[in-house]
């Protein structure tokens, strides 16, 4: 559809032009073209709101439309909780017990240690007399047994509290960490199509058209607004063969739109590197075997301003 409207518009602009061919001075018949941008969303949706018209102006980052998002909301909200859970128990098994638990401990082995010294003294009490008929055998068993049963518990309950400070183990850890990365990369993505249900301008340009109205189901993937930044303006002509040489990319070419005030200059920024005949609409035999050059040429923004697609103009190198 694009290639037939171009040809459409070189078509006028040869009959109008007298073939598109050259003169004397230099100058070749050409059109303004513009390459547009179109915006859409890649998730479908029904378009809750468009916030540009035709014709206006938009400046980066501007909000263009919006498609219904209460269930991408609701998405967002869940892996939010279910990232805040599992990053709950990961620093519940970094952190070890509670303090109060860890509290209970101490007091437990600071009561351990107590009997520890209490049955280490009556031992070494019996041990003095031992030998004597004062203590008995069976005495002296019972306080052994006793200081190493008071031990024992020291040891054990040390054990414990060490244990109740580092948290969980390693591999437990580990684990509670690769389900917190699991649940940030789900929240993630969460907010990721949330984010897309809304669309802002790439880049300040005019809105060339609105393709859908509020209400209206959107396919994903399906433009909902054409951007025609003044960047992306340009005029396209053809050169023959024969004076290719003088046209170089990077050059400046003058254009004169029908009835504009002033000319404007353009920067050539492409030369196609394949030659192409005349359209066959030109009649002329002489022109018709001629090989022309498809030739591009930018504006500055602020005369891109000026312009509109498809406009025939006159173009003039220096």
């Amino acid at each position: 559809m694009k290639s037939f409207l171009h040809l459409a518009i070189l078509t006028q602009i040869i009959l109008l032009g007298a073939g598109c061919s050259k003169n004397s001075t230099g100058s070749f018949q050409g059109y303004i073209e513009g390459e547009y941008v179109y915006v859409a969303s890649p998730l479908a949706g029904a378009l809750t709101h468009l916030g540009v018209a035709r014709g206006d102006s938009v400046k980066s980052g501007q909000l263009l439309f919006e498609l219904e998002r209460q269930s991408e909301a609701a998405a967002l909200a869940q892996a939010e909780k279910n990232l805040a859970q599992a990053q709950a128990q990961l620093d519940d098994l970094t952190k070890g017990r509670r303090p109060t638990e860890i509290a209970s401990l101490e007091a437990q082995l600071a009561q351990a240690e107590a009997n520890l010294k209490l049955s280490a003294s009556q031992l070494a009490r019996r041990e003095k007399l031992d030998g004597s008929d004062v203590v008995s055998k069976e005495e002296m068993d019972q306080a052994r047994a006793l200081n190493a049963a008071s031990q024992a518990q020291v040891n054990q309950l040390t054990a414990d509290l060490a244990t109740a400070k580092l948290g969980g183990r390693d591999d437990a850890i580990r684990a509670a960490q690769s389900a917190v990365e699991a649940q940030r990369a789900a929240r993630d993505k969460a907010r990721w199509a949330f984010d897309q249900k809304q669309q802002f301008a790439p880049a300040s340009a005019q809105v060339h058209d609105t393709l859908y109205r509020n209400g209206e189901l959107v396919a994903a993937g399906s433009p909902v607004v054409a951007l025609l930044p003044p960047e992306n303006l340009k005029v396209r002509f053809f050169a023959p063969q024969e004076k290719l040489a003088q046209i170089k990319t990077g050059g400046t070419v003058t254009v004169k739109p029908d009835g504009a005030a002033h000319p404007f200059t353009a920067t050539v920024n492409y030369i196609a590197t394949q030659a192409e005949y005349t359209p066959p609409v030109i009649y002329s035999r002489e022109t018709r075997a001629e090989l022309v050059f498809m030739i591009e040429a930018k504006f500055s923004p602020a005369d891109a301003a000026e312009l509109r697609p498809g406009q025939p103009v006159d173009v003039e190198w220096k």
